[in-house]
């Protein structure tokens, strides 16, 4: 998963797609030793070329949250045998601004932990996202509300 693999419409709705290693649910676990994929958003089992499963996935989800984050290219100053070798042997993890929510931080972070079953899986993300974006909403109503009382 990748962020160019992303598909938005006009109504916001993400689907995701993937035109070089689509298949069915069931054999999406990267079990094939095909090699395939983008270094900078693979997880370091993958990398490693082990087993993997949909924990991979929330890592590489975990970079697209970055992304969003910083509104930058993950890894943009190596080439792909370097980020082999930052992420899948050196154990080394993108570097969060210290401006970035620390919340939103907490939850990047959480989808890169180095053990697998570690990672959080789509439906706790989903729950964390949900509660932050309720904070952020109650943050946004309070604001607004303090700026109209402030112009009468």
């Amino acid at each position: 998963m990748k962020s160019s693999n992303l598909l938005v419409d006009k109504n916001w709705t993400v689907k995701v797609g993937d035109f070089g290693l689509s298949r069915l649910k069931h054999e999406t676990y990267l079990t094939t030793k095909t090699g395939k994929g983008t270094p900078q958003w693979m997880a370091p089992e993958v990398l490693h070329n082990e087993p993997s499963d949909e924990k991979s996935d929330v890592y590489s989800y975990g970079v697209i949250l970055w992304e969003l984050a910083t509104e930058k290219i993950p890894w943009d100053n190596l080439n792909s045998m370097q980020v082999i070798g930052a992420v899948g042997f050196m154990n080394q993890r993108l570097e969060i601004p210290t401006d970035v929510d620390p919340q939103w931080a907490s939850i990047i972070e959480s989808c890169w932990h180095s053990d697998p079953a570690s990672r959080p899986t789509f439906q706790e993300l989903l729950g964390r996202l949900r509660e932050l974006q309720r904070q952020y909403a109650a943050q946004f109503q309070a604001a607004r509300s303090a700026a109209g009382d402030g112009a009468q």
